[in-house]
């Protein structure tokens, strides 16, 4: 019974995140036409103006839930079988980070539900001043900038590796395979623009400079051939909705034991 709960949060978890980033991918193709923002907390928005918007957005705030409680599962319990290594460990500090971020759009979602307590500022600025406003603020700052600058390097990297697929039931299927590719290699770019900024952000002081997805996207439609890269790039978002789809059916979810959590924890403590 708790494998069968935990594989259904996770893949609900999954399923959520994929049709969030496809709306994301679609307000940025569409933004490219105009103005707007493309980003998660814009991507809820919208689905909250559809028809029976409030009920969708709340299976969606339910499914990241369960990816919150999936991501916990693969950083604190160590879910998918890490080795001890350095680069394990920050693995699994990203996917710790993960499950914060979702747990705050999660509960974003809820508030759209319920329409109290909304917080629409950019989530990275928000971020940036806080980070700023403490001691050693600006190295902080900059500490998030070249986490956000790695996570999209192992990102792109667990693309172009297929690294990914080791954890998939998913045989002989290319085309899909390489969709999940480019879909994290794009996700990977976006990471690490948005980690540029926020660095930026670092050495100016100035936490408006801190990026956003909505940022990272205007930055790229403002390099040379910007708006091909930007449709390259929004496509790519696109693709790593797909892939979040993909996991969701044919990913494997293994439920770590109490005898290895309480191995964890008797690292943790040495």
């Amino acid at each position: 019974m708790k494998n069968m709960r935990l594989d259904w949060l996770a893949r609900s978890g999954y399923g959520a995140r994929g049709i969030v980033f496809l709306l994301v991918a679609g307000l940025a193709t569409f933004s490219s036409f105009g103005s707007g923002k493309a980003d998660t907390k814009s991507a809820l928005d919208v689905l909250l103006s559809q028809w029976l918007g409030k009920v969708w957005l709340a299976l969606i705030a339910l499914g990241l839930l369960g990816f919150v409680a999936w991501r916990l599962a693969q950083s604190l319990a160590n879910a998918d079988g890490h080795d001890d290594s350095f680069k394990s460990y920050i693995i699994r500090a990203a996917l710790f980070g993960s499950a914060v971020t979702y747990l705050g759009l999660s509960f974003y979602a809820f508030q759209n539900v319920l329409g109290v307590g909304l917080d629409r500022g950019g989530g990275e600025h928000s971020l940036a001043a806080w980070a700023m406003s403490q001691p050693f603020g600006p190295y902080i700052a900059g500490a998030i900038g070249v986490g956000f600058l790695l996570g999209g390097i192992v990102t792109a990297l667990k693309g172009i590796t297929r690294s990914f697929e080791r954890y998939l039931d998913l045989r002989q299927s290319q085309p899909l395979l390489m969709i999940c590719v480019y879909g994290l290699v794009s996700r990977g770019a976006v990471f690490a623009i948005i980690g540029i900024l926020f660095c930026y952000a670092a050495i100016k002081v100035d936490p408006s400079q801190a990026g956003s997805m909505s940022d990272a996207l205007t930055w790229i439609r403002k390099l040379p051939f910007g708006p091909l890269l930007y449709l390259v790039i929004a496509v790519g978002l696109a693709a790593f909705g797909i892939y979040n789809l993909v996991e969701a059916r044919y990913r494997r979810v293994k439920v770590p034991s109490m005898a290895d959590l309480r191995v964890d924890l008797q690292k943790l403590h040495r």
